[in-house]
């Protein structure tokens, strides 16, 4: 199945659990992708005691999920793409949400 997840919030344990869950759709074997939209593209900065964002979004890329971030939610945020937010637009966003059989918006 091919999943898409639109990240739109800087919620420690909620982009904890997206990322849990893609996580667990890449084991699946599923094709997942994520796009960071809002304040969704502050999820690689975020530190928490009990969650660790950073770490279950390089688990993701490291298994190959795809991921993308808003140019302009960076732009607005003066925060450069890297590889845990590659700056993408919204062409691409409207692309994962046309391909997806399910999307899922956490915000």
């Amino acid at each position: 199945m091919n999943i898409g997840i639109i990240l739109e919030t800087n919620d420690p344990e909620r982009i904890w659990n997206a990322f849990r869950f893609a996580n667990t759709a890449l084991e699946a074997d599923h094709l997942v992708e994520v796009f960071l939209l809002g304040d969704g593209v502050e999820a690689p900065d975020l530190e928490h005691e009990k969650f660790n964002p950073h770490g279950v979004m390089r688990k993701y890329t490291q298994n190959g999920g795809d991921l993308f971030a808003c140019g302009t939610c960076l732009d607005s945020r003066d925060l450069e793409a890297d590889d845990l937010r590659p700056r993408a637009t919204m062409d691409e966003y409207l692309r994962i949400v046309e391909d997806a059989e399910k999307v899922l918006t956490i915000g």
